[in-house]
């Protein structure tokens, strides 16, 4: 499909529904696009899929979003003039109905690779009209519905309502047909009663009187009608031909060669023309009556052209020399290929039941777009009907194409250029919010971002574990320089290895200050295993110092647990600080610990003891505040492992 449907429907959900809504419907539906081109294809199915992403967020039914989508396109298409365009097609809403497949047929210039489904009227009285409607699509007739409530409505002023007769491979929600038995995609057949005041219609165009002045007319020849329109065709009740124009007789010979003119009249239309449009009708006579008001095109039936007569009979003088011909089957093959022949012609136009003969006329003329297709079929410009636009439409269409063209490439570089634009901003914002979530925590740079308070971020947490880690150097040097790059160089190896070990939302580094590391589980985000995450952080932060084998490095570790309170501090740059009684004990159990020794308050020991951590009596310690505490040294996991110095080592039974 292209992107104009699109386009409607991000228009009016945006409108309807928010932004919000319109970015959580294309992440529900995985469509990545957030920009959709006029003039560019995309998946058909978008649009059912777009319609399911929307009802599980609102709630809403699929269908009641197809037809919303239908009644969108409606109203989006006004902006190109489109409106203007039906309104042309004649007073009546039926009048619209009958030339919809017009319409489709006319698009072709501006939208050269649009699939439309073909729409006719089989019958029509006071109170409404039936309408079957045919397409390779499934799940878009809710979609049909709504542009056709919404035209109706803004175009004609008037409230239909539509009811389904019947529906044959119309799957829901789908985008393409079923498959035959025999191959290919099955027609989706829905058959519509639309119920509306058709009364002027009918009493302007179905019941009305000849003019007496109409009687008295003479009588017009076969040959003269056909000589107005050469490519006409005269059908009798059985559907054979019994006259046709004298330059489709031409371009039959041109693909029939090795045929006379003569076996033309008398055969069956379906020998030797194909019913293109409208699809899904047979080509009965019934058929043909009923269908008055509707374009048709036919396609001139391939035989066999002057190429490939003389190619076939040059074939059969040599094939001695050449031993695979000596198969007649092959030989068949060759001599009925079309590759080198003319394309088929298409010929464009109205059934007319002529009373008084009792036959049907096709008044046509070929479908040609350009000077190239024209080319293709074998036709000249004076070979085209010298009444009506069909030699106009030729150029209008090689002009217009060329137009269409260069106007869809720029299209086309503002869109690539607009993606790769949107694509640098969405690079830019990720490096932004991961600078911000490198400064303060997620969940409360998106409080702040929303608009909240800074003050209104402060936090209360009943318990959490804090950990201070200070870096120790034993080497010494007499040059300051020298002694502060290696401190700079030991502290970003010591830090980046704590920072490999931090992981939200078991937990989260605070800040660095010098030498000293501070981390802390159970805030920003509650965690109720938060003794048990320090306790392994800290047990992973002597190992890796181990690890790194920095001479002369080691460090000091502090834990104890307890009740903060925490929030954002600062405007500039602002940091997330912790206050609070169990900060500034965490911290004395950092500073009065040993190197490569993990520290921990008696309120902690005793949570770890219960999960097999191993630990070890220190004794009481004084702490500048808080008087003689008794502490202990963590030196193990409960998976049995003991840590000596900065080594673990497994415990002998």
């Amino acid at each position: 499909m292209y992107g104009m449907l699109l386009e409607s429907v991000q228009h009016f959900v945006q409108l309807e529904y928010g932004e919000h809504v319109w970015k959580q419907a294309l992440f529900t539906a995985g469509c990545k696009l957030t920009v959709f081109n006029t003039y560019q294809q995309y998946p058909d199915s978008l649009i059912p899929d777009l319609a399911a992403a929307l009802s599980a967020i609102t709630g809403r039914s699929i269908d009641d979003f197809m037809v919303f989508f239908g009644r969108c396109f409606v109203r989006f298409f006004s902006n190109f003039g489109y409106d203007e365009l039906i309104k042309s097609t004649g007073r009546y809403f039926c009048d619209f109905l009958h030339s919809v497949d017009n319409i489709h047929l006319q698009m072709r210039f501006t939208y050269r690779k649009m699939k439309s489904p073909s729409m006719q009227l089989i019958e029509v009285d006071e109170k409404g009209a039936v309408l079957v409607y045919r397409s390779t699509r499934s799940g878009f007739s809710k979609y049909l519905r709504g542009q056709l409530m919404e035209i109706a409505k803004q175009l004609y002023n008037m409230d239909i309502t539509i009811k389904v007769l019947e529906s044959q491979n119309d799957i829901p929600g789908g985008t393409t047909g079923p498959i035959s038995i025999q191959g290919g995609l099955k027609t989706v057949i829905v058959k519509y009663r639309l119920d509306f005041d058709n009364r002027e219609y009918m009493e302007k165009r179905v019941h009305i009187k000849a003019h007496p002045s109409q009687l008295t007319l003479p009588s017009v020849s076969s040959s003269l009608l056909l000589e107005l329109f050469p490519f006409a065709l005269i059908l009798n009740e059985k559907m054979c031909i019994t006259a046709a124009g004298e330059k489709l007789i031409e371009s039959w010979m041109l693909n029939n060669v090795t045929k006379s003119p003569n076996e033309l009249m008398g055969a069956k239309v379906t020998d030797h023309f194909k019913l293109r449009r409208p699809t899904g009708i047979t080509f009965t006579w019934d058929n043909m009556k009923r269908l008055q008001t509707v374009n048709f095109e036919i396609q001139l039936l391939k035989g066999q052209t002057v190429l490939e007569a003389e190619e076939a009979s040059a074939l059969m003088d040599n094939k001695s020399a050449v031993p695979e011909l000596d198969d007649p089957s092959k030989l068949m093959s060759v001599a009925r290929r079309g590759s080198h022949g003319l394309k088929n012609i298409l010929l464009k136009g109205e059934m007319r039941y002529i009373k008084d003969i009792n036959s049907l006329v096709f008044l046509c003329s070929p479908l040609i777009n350009n000077l190239e297709e024209l080319r293709e079929v074998g036709l000249y410009l004076n070979d085209l009907n010298t009444h009506g636009l069909s030699r106009e439409m030729v150029f209008s269409g090689f002009s217009h194409n060329s137009r269409l063209d260069l106007m869809c490439e720029r299209e086309e570089k503002r869109a690539e250029e607009l993606e790769t634009s949107l694509a640098l901003a969405d690079s830019w914002k990720r490096q932004g919010d991961e600078l911000l979530y490198s400064m303060i925590p997620r969940s409360i740079a998106e409080r702040l971002r929303e608009g909240q308070n800074p003050l209104e971020t402060c936090q209360t947490f009943e318990e959490v574990t804090v950990l201070f880690a200070e870096i120790q150097e034993s080497l010494m040097s007499d040059d300051s320089i020298k002694y502060a790059m290696t401190t700079v160089t030991t502290l970003n190896a010591a830090f980046s290895a704590f920072d490999s070990l931090v992981q939200t939302p078991m937990a989260y580094k605070v800040e660095t200050v010098g030498k000293v590391y501070m981390a802390v589980s159970g805030a920003p985000d509650p965690n109720p295993c938060h003794v048990q995450h320090t306790a392994d952080l800290a047990l992973g932060m002597l190992q890796s110092i181990h690890d790194l084998k920095l001479p002369g490095v080691g460090v000091k570790i502090g834990v104890h647990t307890g009740p903060i309170v925490a929030g954002i501090v600062g405007l500039k740059v602002p940091r997330y600080c912790l206050f609070g009684d169990t900060v500034n004990t965490s911290s004395r159990m950092e500073s009065s610990s040993d190197i490569n020794k993990i520290q921990v308050s008696g309120y902690t020991a005793n949570k770890l003891k219960k999960y097999g951590y191993k630990l070890t009596f220190r004794g009481k310690v004084a702490v500048k505040g808080k008087g003689d505490m008794e502490t202990f040294w963590l030196e193990g996991g409960p998976s049995g492992t003991a840590t000596t110095g900065s080594k673990k080592v497994e415990k002998k039974k």
